[in-house]
């Protein structure tokens, strides 16, 4: 469970520069209870307003020694442009990677159809998993954490960046290897 969670603020977390206030923020409100019950603490969040407008819930702990335990262990504040490997022994990774595509990720599953003027009837099903970030070395550390548990490879595709913004990275593992990948978790 704690591995779960570590994925989830990796993701969706902060860790506040005040050395012990720790924040998780999602449109999902099924998913912000369950990181309350993972942690053990009782279920109390807040709604509020993000810059666009819409609502989300989230929850802010205050706790010293667990936020200093998710620095030792490769989180800190302002983390998502450099955010890299977390250590998290392999017997866990599977946890924490789910924590990781709850939080960043998304599953595509399409049935695509590539010629459909010269095979109208010629269908197949496509199944894309993608780990999102803006820290390169964090997915290049995800794609060799999953390639040494699971044996699958994904691949990492690159939104240079436009200034204001910066380059974003996109791991996506293929049909194969995200049936394999969504099996295991």
């Amino acid at each position: 469970a704690m591995a779960y969670v570590v994925g989830l603020i990796a993701t969706d977390g902060c860790l506040y520069p005040t050395g012990r206030h720790i924040s998780f923020t999602s449109k999902d409100k099924q998913l912000i209870q369950t990181f309350l019950q993972c942690l053990g603490r009782r279920v109390r969040y807040s709604l509020m307003r993000t810059r666009l407008g819409r609502w989300c819930y989230r929850v802010q702990l205050g706790d010293v020694r667990f936020y200093r335990w998710l620095i030792s262990i490769g989180l800190h504040p302002r983390k998502s442009l450099t955010l890299g490997a977390l250590a998290v022994p392999d017997e866990f990774a599977l946890p924490l990677v789910r924590g990781l595509l709850d939080g960043d990720g998304n599953i595509s599953n399409i049935v695509h159809c590539p010629t459909p003027s010269t095979y109208p009837d010629y269908r197949y099903e496509r199944l894309w998993v993608y780990f999102n970030s803006a820290s390169r070395t964090h997915v290049e550390w995800l794609r060799d954490l999953l390639q040494r548990v699971l044996a699958i490879r994904g691949f990492i595709e690159v939104r240079p960046a436009r200034p204001p913004h910066h380059a974003f990275y996109r791991l996506k593992f293929g049909k194969r290897d995200s049936v394999k990948l969504l099996a295991a978790l």
